[in-house]
C-alpha cells in the first residue's frame, strides 16, 4: 500500500491529462469500430450525376458570339480553390432589361436597356459527378448549394457567378436515393 501512495505522489497533473486523453481516444475509436459513431465516409449515401446552374450577372461583352458555349469544357474554382474541368450543358445569355410604364393602367413593358447595350446576364448549366450526402451534393470537397460563388474560366474568359439551381440526375442504380429525395421534396 505504501508503494501505491508513493507512486501516486510522483504522478504529475500533466501525466494524468495524457493518460485521460489516451483513454478517451481509445473509447471513441471503440465506438467508431462498433458503428455507434458515424465517420465522414459513412455519411455518403450515393454517387450520382448532378447538374447545376451558375448565374453570372453583368458581363460586359462587345463581341459577336459569347466565349462560353454549350458542349465546351470550363475550368471551375469553388471558393477560390481550383477544382476541375466540367462540361457545359447549356448557356442562356440575355441583355439587360428595363421596365417601362405604358398608357394602360397596371401594365408595364420590358425592353432591352439601350443605355447598357453590351451588358449581359448569363445562365450556364454544368454537369459533374457528385457524392450525395444528407446535407446535399458534394463536389471537390465542397457542398454545392445555391448562393455558392463559383468562377468559370476558359481560354479567353474568367467569369464569377453564383450557383442558382442544383439537380440530382435520375439514374437506375440509385432508385432508393431517388425515392428519398422525392419524399423530401414532397414534405416541403
Amino acid at each position: 500500500m505504501q508503494n501505491l501512495t508513493d507512486t501516486l505522489k510522483k504522478v504529475r497533473p500533466v501525466d494524468l491529462i495524457i493518460i485521460l486523453g489516451v483513454i478517451i481516444s481509445l473509447f471513441v475509436g471503440f465506438l467508431t469500430f462498433k458503428n455507434f459513431r458515424q465517420t465522414a465516409a459513412k455519411q455518403i449515401e450515393a454517387t450520382s450525376q448532378i447538374s447545376f446552374q451558375v448565374f453570372i450577372r453583368g458581363i460586359t461583352y462587345t463581341g459577336s458570339d459569347l466565349p462560353i458555349k454549350p458542349g465546351d469544357k470550363t475550368f471551375i474554382s469553388i471558393r477560390n480553390v481550383p477544382y476541375s474541368d466540367l462540361d457545359i450543358v447549356n448557356v442562356k445569355a440575355d441583355r439587360r432589361k428595363v421596365v417601362l410604364p405604358t398608357l394602360k393602367p397596371n401594365k408595364v413593358m420590358v425592353v432591352d436597356d439601350v443605355s447598357q447595350a453590351n451588358m449581359y446576364d448569363i445562365l450556364v448549366t454544368l454537369t459533374d459527378t457528385a457524392k450525395i450526402t444528407k446535407d446535399g451534393a458534394v463536389v471537390g470537397g465542397n457542398k454545392i448549394k445555391m448562393g455558392l460563388p463559383i468562377t468559370l474560366e476558359g481560354r479567353d474568359y474568367k467569369f464569377t457567378g453564383t450557383v442558382s439551381d442544383i439537380r440530382v440526375m435520375q439514374s437506375t442504380d440509385d432508385k432508393e436515393l431517388d425515392k428519398s429525395i422525392n419524399k423530401a421534396d414532397n414534405v416541403q
